[in-house]
Formats: structure tokens, C-alpha cells, sequence
């Protein structure tokens, strides 16, 4: 066993997104090519975030294709580079709301998660990497950006020579290099903080009375998380969890879970002998769907009912500090943050804009309208967590998922909301779409456009009320007078092309009015967001690819 370095040259494209680095699995499996990027993060963490040498460092993926592959060759890059400890989930794995409680509750330097999250997997799928800081959040963009700038010039990284592969199928304990590699239960931590924060006793009475749950894990890594608290600390019937087996390509499921993805579930929820839950969760278990029998509740009003409720869960006891949530998501959890008198943040799309804001104990609930939900338990939205607050919230209430919606849009109106995807748009028309809309905007401010008043058009900044860094050209808003909106949004998540993403939302207070057609009621508003952007004629595409 010695320390090499090894030649390399860089790699165009190298630049995270606002969830790491992702790209085809091909592209992954280029010689250096994953090494590049990791020498990378290790090359600027000292001059960002302080010396690590000795430190603890946590590792784990999604277990998609390449995902054991890639654990190998960070140990072993993380041995070279001096690191005093690996966490790493046993087999590899680790979810990602699981990663961040065991770099918080370890207190680690920091984690490198293995994951393209909702993205299809397999050897033709997608993969990816990012790096998590200590407080167990995603890097901030000063790291990413630094990391990106690092690996447009490296030329060497460190590994060890001679090592055969480690054997991370049982929990234990090896050494590299000096280095420890301690392999872990990959859900013990995350299932104990669950248990400090949720009414497990009421939530086993509520399936020991005959209620029925169906949880569609996907083939994904929340199937052992899932399995072993609804199954095995809550009671709920085996088979409850189905699509439980993570599987390297995720069973040819797209891992996302939305209604055009989720079909089986959506199936089983609209039967005639549907259980009384539905829920999914994605490819790395940050993401969740919840239904209702036959009935959809979107995540902007997840994260409403949520916040309303969130005393009646153990811990949320106290209440809440604030409220974040993305631009895009729907202004639903403001009118909530009104009522309790607390602050309601709108943030960019990315998780880590949420960090600042949990750390400084400005907010306590965080969501984004891309089915992701959490809080300050972890720094990172987190799906079987949001799935037993609903379930807890069931317990507490006696009411159903319909019946607990219902209510709340009879109390604070109803924001009727849906995200159309344009995907698979050559990168450079998707980028003349969005500066041809950006060089309009003044001329917007004052139309009325079908019947439609444009208060304001802007393109979205953030300063962020902790640190005051500044994020700009984060999503351009069309606002129209009496509360509607369409936001238009390159998404950062994809691997090919460009991904156009516009958020429509209308709000509607009478109560008489709220079981109308979601897609009949925003109509409007479509045919304005493709008058004004010429979506049509900028992407070449007839509709979008999926309609949430």
C-alpha cells in the first residue's frame, strides 16, 4: 500500500448544479474523471472551510449503478489525502436525509453523497456527487464555485496503489493508510431521530386500528428506512412498503415520485379498496408524494397543512421560528406564516439556500414545490420524514389526508398550482428563450394581457438575511393582480439538454370554487406563459414532457 499521484488533465463541465455534479454514468466511468472532482473538493476545502487532516469525513450513496464503484475510489482517495476517519453506510449506502444526521450527530467535517436523487439510473442512467458541509447542508455556492474552479486546473490527484476493494457488506471497522473506514448501520441514526421527533405510540395505535398504508419506495434506498420504521417500529402490516428493494437501476422505475411517475401507487390509491395513506419516496429518499384515497395533495399545500399543524407533533411542540420555502413553490405556507405570526422566507431553488436560515434558527419548516419537505432536524429535505408527519398528523386528528387539505383550504382559500416541464431543449435555444423574456421585462410591468394585469415582472434575486451574500437571475416572475403567478426556470437537476420549468399558480378564496379542474383554472395563465416566452417556438417542442 503507498500514496500515488497520478496525471490527469482537466474535464470540461465540472460545475455542480444546485444538487452536485450530474452526469451520465458514462461520463462518471471516464478514466479520472470522478477522481478530477473529488482531488478537487479536497484541494479547496482548506482555504473554504478550514483543515482536515484527522478529520471525519461521511460517505454513502443511493446505491444506483456506480455507486459502489465510486465509494472504493473516494476511500481510497480519502486514505491519500490525509482524512483520520470514514462513516461509510454499510453496502454503500446512505440516504441523503440520512447522511446529513450522521454528519450532524457525529459531527463530522463534512459528507460526500453519491446521488442524481429522482434521476433514472442503471448503466444508461445518471449519476452524481456532492459535497456536504458540517452542519450537514449542501455546500454553499462559494465552495461549488471554488470546487469548479479547482478542477479547471488540476493536474495531479492522490490515491492509494495496491488496495483491493474493502468488503462494506457488514458493519466493522478496516484501516488505510492510517486512515479509519468504520462501515455503519445505515439507518440506526436516522431511525432513532425519528422516534425523538414523532408519537410512535399513536402512530402504532393508528395502524393497530385497522388503518391501511401503501409506501411505493420505489426500488429505491428509502425501501430499509421505510421497512424498518413503518414495519418494523410502527406495526403496519408486511407489504406495506412495496418496491422495497433498492436495485442498481431502480427496477426501471423513473425514481421520482409525482403522479406521472408514481403510477402504480396512483392506481392503488384511486381503487375502490384503497388503504387510507398513500405515500413514495425518490432515488436517495429526499423527496415525497402524499395521497389521499384518490386524492392528490400537492407539496405546496404539504408543506401549508404542515406548518398549521405542526404543534401537534412531539417535535414541534414549541412551534415554529419561520417558514422557508423556494420561489416557485406556491404562497400557500405565507398565508399560514401570517396567521401564526411568524417570518416566511421565499429562497432560489436549492436546498442549501435553506442552511443559513435553519442554522440562525430563522425557520423551522422548509419546502420546495419539487415534492421536497423538511426541517431543522437535518439540512436536507428529507421524504420518510414528511411521510410519518402526515401520518403522525392522521393520528392526532382522526382525520384523513382529504378530510385534513379540505379544511385548510376552507380556512385560508385555496392556491391552485401546477409545474409544466419542457424538457430536452438544446441548451442554447433554451438560454435565448430565457434572455428574450429577460430583455422584456420592463416593457411587461403595467399589460393586461387576456384579461390579465402584470403587477410586476422581475427576475428573481436573493440576498440572504444571515450572511447578505446575494444570488441572482434565479427565475423570472410574472406577478398578476389578485394573487396569480407564473415563474419560468432553467432547472439545474438534468444531465442532457435544457429543462424549461414554469410554475403556474392561482389563488382562489371562495370556497365554492375550490373543485374545479386544476389545469381549467390555470389555463390562463398557460396561454400567457407561452405568449410571453414563445415557449413553443424557442424549444421546437408541441407540450410539455410532464405536467405535476
Amino acid at each position: 500500500m503507498s500514496v500515488a499521484s497520478v496525471r490527469t488533465q482537466p474535464f470540461a463541465g465540472q460545475r455542480p448544479g444546485t444538487s452536485g455534479l450530474r452526469k451520465k454514468v458514462t461520463v462518471f466511468q471516464q478514466p479520472h474523471y470522478l477522481e478530477n472532482f473529488v482531488q478537487a473538493l479536497f484541494d479547496i476545502l482548506p482555504s473554504q472551510v478550514g483543515e482536515f487532516s484527522g478529520a471525519t469525513l461521511v460517505l454513502g450513496g443511493d446505491g444506483r449503478f456506480h455507486n459502489r464503484v465510486a465509494v472504493q475510489t473516494i476511500l481510497r482517495m480519502a486514505a491519500a489525502n490525509g482524512w483520520g476517519r470514514v462513516l461509510v453506510g454499510q453496502g454503500g449506502w446512505l440516504s441523503t436525509p440520512a447522511a446529513s444526521a450522521v454528519i450532524r450527530r457525529h459531527r463530522a467535517f463534512g459528507g460526500i453523497i453519491l446521488s442524481a436523487s429522482h434521476n433514472p439510473g442503471g448503466p444508461d442512467g445518471d449519476f452524481g456527487i456532492k459535497y456536504n458541509i458540517g452542519n450537514g447542508g449542501p455546500a454553499p455556492e462559494k465552495i461549488t464555485e471554488a470546487i469548479y474552479a479547482r478542477s479547471q486546473t488540476i493536474d495531479v490527484y492522490r490515491s492509494l496503489d495496491g488496495v483491493a476493494d474493502l468488503d462494506l457488506s457488514q458493519p466493522g471497522r478496516f484501516e488505510l493508510e492510517g486512515m479509519a473506514v468504520e462501515v455503519i448501520d445505515p439507518v440506526a441514526d436516522y431511525a432513532e431521530l425519528m422516534e425523538s421527533l414523532f408519537d410512535f405510540d399513536a402512530m402504532r395505535a393508528w395502524f393497530a386500528a385497522g388503518h391501511r398504508m401503501r409506501f411505493d419506495a420505489m426500488s429505491a434506498i428509502c425501501g430499509p428506512y421505510a421497512r424498518a420504521i413503518l414495519e418494523g417500529q410502527l406495526g403496519a402490516p408486511a407489504g406495506t412498503v412495496v418496491n422495497g428493494e433498492p436495485l442498481e437501476d431502480f427496477g426501471g422505475h423513473h425514481p421520482d415520485p409525482n403522479p406521472a411517475h408514481a403510477q402504480e401507487l396512483m392506481a392503488a390509491m384511486a381503487a375502490a379498496d384503497a388503504p387510507d395513506f398513500g405515500a413514495a419516496s425518490d432515488g436517495d429518499a429526499d423527496r415525497n408524494m402524499v395521497l389521499g384515497r384518490d386524492f392528490v395533495v400537492t407539496p405546496s399545500d404539504s408543506l401549508a397543512v404542515m406548518a398549521a399543524h405542526a404543534t401537534l407533533v412531539p417535535g414541534y411542540r414549541a412551534g415554529l421560528a419561520g417558514i422557508a420555502r423556494s420561489m416557485p413553490t406556491s404562497c400557500a405556507a405565507d398565508a399560514v406564516a401570517r396567521a401564526l405570526g411568524i417570518e416566511c422566507h421565499e429562497t432560489p431553488t436549492g436546498w442549501k439556500f435553506f442552511g443559513n436560515l435553519l442554522d440562525a434558527g430563522r425557520a423551522t419548516l422548509c419546502g420546495e414545490e419539487s415534492y421536497g419537505t423538511g426541517s431543522s432536524h437535518v439540512r436536507e429535505k428529507d421524504g420518510l420524514w414528511a411521510v410519518l408527519f402526515w401520518l403522525n398528523l392522521q393520528a392526532a386528528t382522526g382525520q384523513s389526508v382529504e378530510q385534513l387539505v379540505r379544511a385548510h383550504w376552507t380556512r385560508f382559500g385555496r392556491h391552485y398550482y401546477s409545474r409544466h416541464d419542457w424538457e430536452g431543449i438544446p441548451t442554447d435555444r433554451a438560454d435565448a428563450l430565457m434572455a428574450e423574456l429577460r430583455g422584456r421585462l420592463p416593457s411587461l410591468v403595467g399589460q393586461t394581457l387576456d384579461g390579465l394585469h402584470l403587477a410586476q415582472a422581475d427576475d428573481f434575486a436573493y440576498t440572504d438575511p444571515v450572511d447578505g451574500s446575494l444570488s441572482s437571475r434565479q427565475g423570472v416572475r410574472l406577478l398578476i393582480d389578485g394573487g396569480a403567478r407564473v415563474v419560468f426556470r432553467l432547472s439545474g437537476t438534468g444531465t442532457e439538454g435544457a429543462t424549461l420549468r414554469v410554475y403556474l399558480e392561482r389563488y382562489e378564496a371562495e370556497p365554492a370554487r375550490h373543485n374545479l379542474p386544476v389545469q381549467q383554472v390555470l389555463a390562463p395563465l398557460i396561454a400567457l406563459a407561452d405568449q410571453v416566452a414563445g415557449i413553443r417556438r424557442h424549444g421546437g417542442l408541441d407540450a410539455p414532457a410532464v405536467i405535476t
